[in-house]
């Protein structure tokens, strides 16, 4: 029986694509607050970058794999 590894979200991708989205809702934030609501859709605008970059990235081989499910486990 092979382990699995579990990274539970340590991962290039993960990083990379929580960092764009935290950058992304604090320039949304700001876009808000101070009624700029052409930066609000550009902070919502790199939030949709941010999750392509991610899914890119875990698709190049940057982020973790999918769970496998053993046959014997179904049982």
């Amino acid at each position: 029986m092979t382990e699995q590894q579990h990274h539970h979200g340590q991962t290039a991708a993960a990083w990379t694509t929580v960092t764009i989205l935290m950058v992304a809702s604090v320039i949304g934030a700001i876009g808000i607050v101070s009624a700029n609501y052409t930066l609000f859709w550009v902070a919502l605008g790199l939030c949709v970058v941010g999750l392509i970059v991610g899914k890119v990235m875990q698709l190049m081989g940057l982020g973790q794999a999918p769970k496998r499910v053993e046959a014997d486990a179904q049982h």
